[in-house]
């Protein structure tokens, strides 16, 4: 293993447990692509703010054809060895939980037990309305018998399960409604410029009263609703290790910070862990 490797493994075998916190660098391996490259610059076009999509038909419109394209995509995602990784420390007894910034599902579908989605999840849809939640795939069955959909083969996947999309496909594209009352159907998910549910974040501050540490992963910690987990870890005096390739906004916080690409050293933390079979580390 390298020195990297071998740094990681002493970290987190000085305390236990720890909580990580995981951002679109854990799942870039996976096929989904993140929303800024290693220097914070923003890839592709902004997304559609929460309010926007609330009170624009328009803006509904072009979300739910660029996401008609894009989910399928998402859906067929599997996770990767970072995510073996910590469902290994898991088992181990090394980690708490894991709160994801991610809403791809992933951590639970490689078997994480004990995940807190921070940004909710992409494979539900609610109606601002009545409140009925359908799985995503009802809804996608919904979009493919209204719509003649393009070949995605050519198309570019964003994070979030969006794609893009040509403005032609856009305007002649029947948005899906709520098949019990006609209102405004929403994936469950806290679009930018949305509030994370107060519950939510009660869950996560008691996910970190409960570690020794965070464990930041593939995450340039660029929105408030990450980042304010972190400082309240530091303020409880607890280490911060960030893993990420390229800086973030709590660098100057971090106790010990691997500039590698998350994916390859969690991988080869995973390979250690899965082919050992000793209990849990102590420090």
């Amino acid at each position: 293993m390298s020195e990297s490797v071998d740094s990681l493994l002493a970290i987190l075998g000085s305390r236990h447990p720890w909580v990580a916190l995981t951002g679109a660098g854990i799942s870039s391996a996976s096929g989904i692509p993140t929303y800024r490259d290693h220097s914070g610059t923003w890839l592709g076009s902004q997304p559609i703010q929460h309010d926007e999509f609330v009170t624009d038909p328009l803006k509904r419109q072009r979300y739910w054809s660029r996401s008609a394209l894009g989910w399928p995509r998402v859906a067929a995602a599997h996770p990767n060895k970072s995510h073996t990784a910590l469902v290994k420390l898991e088992q181990l007894g090394l980690l708490a939980g894991v709160i994801t910034q991610n809403v791809d599902r992933l951590h639970q579908r490689a078997g994480s037990r004990s995940v807190i989605d921070l940004h909710g999840r992409l494979d539900q849809v609610k109606c601002l309305d009545c409140g009925k939640v359908e799985s995503r795939k009802v809804v996608q069955d919904w979009i493919e018998r209204h719509n003649a959909l393009p070949d995605t083969s050519s198309l570019t996947l964003r994070p979030d399960g969006d794609a893009d999309l040509p403005d032609r496909y856009v305007s002649d594209f029947h948005a899906p409604y709520c098949g019990a009352c006609g209102g405004v159907v929403m994936p469950g998910v806290v679009f930018f410029g949305g509030t994370v549910p107060s519950p939510v974040v009660d869950d996560c501050y008691q996910m970190i009263d409960v570690s020794e540490g965070m464990l930041v992963i593939g995450s340039s910690l660029s929105v408030y609703s990450g980042l304010r987990f972190c400082r309240y870890a530091v303020d409880q005096g607890k280490p911060l290790v960030i893993l990420n390739q390229g800086q973030t906004r709590a660098d100057d916080l971090c106790t010990h910070k691997f500039s590698r690409a998350p994916f390859t050293l969690m991988a080869e933390c995973a390979d250690y862990f899965l082919n050992t079979s000793q209990e849990p580390l102590h420090g």
